[in-house]
């Protein structure tokens, strides 16, 4: 019996119910003896205690189960469930880096919400077909037909659907399949041939065509994503879970078993086990993974060689080892200390003739970034004496989730992480409690602010003493467009300055714009090395390191900085009598919006609002549409904004601009 691999997401807004449909699939498919409840906190794919408390995602979470096509294929299926509220959708983002395909699951009552269409658009934007379950369908108030069409209007999606059901809205409704070849119901032929010019060529004729013949193209054309096939069902029963299976390794794209030689991989999470320390998740794109092979991954320009010790793949809630990963295929590696999110693996012996391993790299797909945090929080311990411990622990949960982006000042003993929305810093609260005995205060979150250079300017630095020393440069600092980031160029010479130091300048450059001088990061600039000059016997790996802050911040004390704030696009649906309290809203939160789309008693509003002024708003809406209205947002640019509207803060450390005081840190004289 030949086997096939399918990765697959589930994927949806928080409440719709997706972690009781892996759970229902799970147990349909006999890998687990009981289905759990989120409710009751024993679902499988719930691990982290708090998880368990609060019957909500935090972390995306992998299982493995076969299943068969009814027929004598069988296949392997690697689940990813994954969180759908919004503080924790970069881990939606990094579960796209190892998916087929995704279902995305919709409550019949709810309908699309916020993050359904956000999960959609990165989908879409990957090219990762997608299966649609609309669940809930026992739910008083559940209107399938109605989501159905606010699907293909808000998607924009030609919508297949496989069902019809009888008695929706009550528990003892039921689903009957409309898509077999007993049923072939006129107006889905008509769907698909569109599909097909040589069935659409047979069907004008008066033709027709065999049910295999129209299923093999709507399979191609789900693969495709011109037609989305829509399933039924309600979680909680386990309603409508084996034909969702049943569609999902019929109409999604599977990795068969033909095996490609070149390693290719991706650690697509990072996790850490008291006994088996830090286990790296990773998806395999081509080749095989065994123990004790040796792993290289390219970080900042070095490569990073790390011995595989164990693998393990989890099957019916418990890791069990296995003997190889192969193409396609998921596994939890341990072995790789040094492991991060996002890094490429290929072999100790792989490359081109030229050492080049991009081609391995460009096996990985590009994640559609679709989350950032838009806010800082300082985290204190409860005693001095927990301080080392406190920042260990954030150091082990950033690694497994980077957005945190811990910044560890320990001349000042301060912890600062950035975080998505006020419901992780509570999470977060209960994961340090639960993990590592830790109990931890955050300070109230700060909005993410950003600066650029308001004017070009010369930023000078003659780093010469005391010896040994030698580093002596001149940046250009040119402000850029909107959007466009840094750009780093040379005028010099590498007679004037050799190249090792030219790369050492430009390394340096991300560290010395994390805090400008208004104390955040430093953005859309061009920085052009002008002059500089090294010495054969004074200069030293490492002057040009400590001289190049130094120039930066001489260089924006000249040019002054236009602080930059955080814009969010915003799109609210609510019922027409909240037209005119809302727009209002958006004009007092310094918002602006283009003109609404009226449909019946509801109206739908687009608009652009800074970050600063609307971030409680979801829940201020909430209360005043009596949970009608919907709201979805997401980060769409930074612009600038005035000082009295957004906030500057005090360099935290050592500042470049205290000459003596930064060279004696930056040579440990501190």
């Amino acid at each position: 019996m030949t086997k096939s691999i399918l990765n697959i997401g589930i994927l949806a807004h928080v409440d719709a119910g997706k972690t009781t449909v892996t759970e229902q699939m799970l147990f349909t498919a006999g890998a687990l003896r009981n289905a759990g409840s989120v409710d009751k906190g024993t679902s499988a794919t719930d691990h982290l205690a708090v998880e368990r408390e609060r019957g909500i995602s935090v972390r995306l979470a992998t299982a493995s189960f076969d299943w068969k096509d009814g027929m004598s294929h069988a296949f392997q299926v690697n689940v990813i469930d994954t969180p759908g509220h919004v503080d924790f959708s970069s881990e939606v983002e990094r579960s796209l880096l190892a998916l087929d395909a995704a279902v995305l699951v919709l409550s019949a009552v709810e309908g699309v919400q916020g993050q359904t269409l956000t999960f959609f658009q990165a989908l879409r934007a990957m090219q990762i077909p997608t299966l649609v379950f609309i669940n809930k369908i026992d739910r008083m108030g559940a209107d399938v037909m109605s989501v159905i069409e606010e699907l293909e209007k808000e998607f924009g999606v030609e919508c297949f659907t496989l069902q019809s059901s009888e008695g929706v809205g009550d528990a003892a409704v039921s689903l009957k399949r409309t898509w077999s070849d007993e049923s072939m119901p006129e107006a889905q032929i008509e769907q698909i041939v569109e599909h097909d010019d040589e069935l659409l060529e047979r069907f004008l004729e008066g033709e027709a065509s065999t049910f295999d013949e129209l299923d093999s193209v709507l399979k191609s054309a789900a693969h495709q994503g011109d037609l989305v096939p829509v399933l039924l069902g309600a979680g909680k029963l386990g309603l409508g879970i084996e034909p969702l299976m049943d569609a999902m390794v019929r109409y999604l794209p599977v990795e068969g078993e033909a095996e490609k030689n070149e390693l290719s991989a991706v650690v697509f999470k990072i996790e850490h086990d008291n006994t088996l320390g830090r286990m790296a998740y990773i998806r395999v794109f081509s080749g095989q993974i065994k123990p004790r092979a040796i792993l290289k991954t390219e970080r900042d320009g070095e490569t990073i060689e790390q011995k595989v010790s164990q693998i393990k793949q989890v099957v019916q809630g418990k890791y069990q080892a296995v003997d190889v990963i192969k193409t396609g295929d998921i596994a939890v590696v341990s072995g790789l200390t040094d492991a991060q999110v996002g890094d490429h693996l290929f072999d100790e012996n792989q490359s081109d003739a030229s050492g080049d391993v991009s081609h391995i790299a460009s096996m990985v797909p590009k994640v559609a970034r679709f989350s950032a945090p838009l806010l800082t929080v300082q985290v204190k311990a409860d005693s001095d004496a927990e301080f080392p411990q406190l920042a260990q622990a954030l150091q082990q949960l950033s690694a497994e989730d980077p957005m945190l982006d811990l910044e560890w000042l320990s001349d000042i003993r301060e912890l600062h992480i950035k975080i998505t929305g006020k419901i992780q810093i509570e999470i977060l609260q209960a994961q340090l409690l639960d993990r590592y005995g830790l109990k931890a205060t955050f300070e109230d979150p700060t909005i993410i602010y950003k600066e650029t250079p308001m004017k070009t300017a010369l930023g000078y630095e003659r780093y010469w003493m005391p010896k040994p020393c030698w580093a002596i440069l001149e940046l250009e600092l040119k402000p850029g467009k909107l959007g466009s980031g840094v750009v780093f160029v040379s005028q010099v010479s590498h007679n004037d300055v050799a190249a090792k130091y030219q790369k050492e300048i430009e390394a340096t450059l991300p560290q010395a714009l994390k805090q400008g001088i208004k104390g955040w990061q430093v953005t859309d600039l061009k920085i052009t090395l002008v002059a500089g000059e090294d010495h054969n016997v004074h200069s030293r790996s490492g002057d040009f390191a400590i001289a190049t802050p130094m120039a930066i911040m001489n260089g924006l004390v000249l040019s002054d900085t236009q602080l930059l704030e955080p814009i969010l696009a915003v799109k609210i649906s609510a019922p027409l009598d909240l037209l005119g309290t809302i727009s209002s809203d958006i004009t007092k939160m310094r918002g602006v919006f283009d003109s609404p789309e009226i449909e019946g008693e509801r109206f739908t509003l687009t608009a652009q609002v800074p970050a600063a002024t609307s971030i409680d708003y979801p829940v201020q809406l909430a209360s005043k549409s009596g949970g009608k209205a919907k709201f979805s947002s997401r980060l769409l640019n930074y612009q600038p904004c005035e000082l009295s509207q957004g906030q500057t803060r005090d360099y935290r450390g050592v500042s470049p601009l205290d000459r003596d005081k930064w060279i004696l840190q930056a040579r440990g004289a501190l």
